[in-house]
């Protein structure tokens, strides 16, 4: 199936298509027109999606509201560490709002929350913890296509990989043997200060290892080095691993995005976690110097 694309509307930037049978909105544009959130309704109908998925500011949020969107969830501090960011749904029919699973989700989302304080062991001896290069490309698309069956991004695709880490994307690995056995990746936004901690894939033969958290810890003081000011993810809420993995790592939980992702071979709901990895007296500092 061909994947969503991405492409400038009324000069916001969104990503449509049947892949993920949705409309997400990406960025709004600064000066976005009144009615943008009905343009969206009116697009998402003649395409004949069920779903919107907005990530839009705060003060931006009414007008969606008042159009008939719900918000699912919302994180302080996503804008430059100030204006908060609501994820904002709207379903254009039933059956996309509906969690047959909600009960089994609840519960691991618990299950992450009380795991919230378990103690961390360090990495293996055998396992290097770096920030990967061009040179790793063919091995993490190979990683990548066995991980998942399907994901909302080309991220087994050696072009794509390679045209987002030179741009927006650190990705990092966990090596063995002079081999990698687990990926993750900071996808920055400079602009507004923002990192989305995604794509952990680890190996099968690797599991129990807690890869993902000691990437996550790295990628975390890199990110920290990058000014990040909030990370985020927007995680499997079916996957137990994932989720104990942010709340384990001291990430808040912000809400759930209901059957929202094309991911490990159908649609999802996901997960929103997110992390100051600045305080906010350092941001306001920094704003006030600059």
């Amino acid at each position: 199936m061909v994947k969503d694309r991405i492409e400038e509307y009324q000069g916001s930037t969104i990503q449509h298509g049947s892949y993920n049978d949705r409309i997400y909105l990406m960025r709004l544009a600064d000066h976005s027109p009144a009615d943008f959130p009905q343009q969206l309704l009116e697009l998402a109908e003649h395409k004949g999606y069920s779903k919107i998925f907005a990530k839009v500011p705060e003060d931006a949020g009414a007008a969606f509201l008042q159009a008939g969107f719900v918000k699912e969830a919302e994180i302080p501090g996503f804008f430059q560490g100030k204006t908060s960011a609501l994820f904002m749904g709207y379903y254009l029919r039933k059956i996309r709002a509906q969690e047959d699973d909600a009960a089994q989700l609840e519960n691991i989302l618990h299950i992450a929350e009380d795991k919230r304080s378990t103690a961390m062991l360090p990495p293996d001896a055998r396992l290097t913890l770096r920030r990967c290069a061009r040179k790793d490309i063919p091995a993490m698309a190979t990683i990548y296509e066995q991980t998942f069956a399907s994901y909302p991004f080309p991220i087994y695709e050696e072009k794509y990989l390679l045209e987002t880490m030179e741009t927006h994307v650190a990705y990092f690995g966990a090596e063995t043997d002079g081999k990698l056995v687990a990926l993750a990746s900071a996808e920055m936004d400079r602009e507004v200060a923002n990192v989305e901690m995604t794509d952990f894939a680890t190996l099968p033969e690797q599991a129990g290892y807690n890869l993902a958290l000691h990437l996550l810890q790295q990628m975390e003081q890199a990110m920290q080095e990058e000014k990040m000011n909030t990370a985020y993810t927007i995680a499997r809420a079916v996957s137990p691993a994932i989720n104990i993995t942010f709340a384990r790592a001291g990430y808040t939980f912000a809400g759930r995005l209901k059957n929202n992702t094309n991911i490990s071979g159908k649609i999802e709901s996901m997960n929103v976690w997110y992390k100051a990895l600045t305080d906010s007296s350092e941001t306001t500092h920094n704003s006030l110097v600059q």
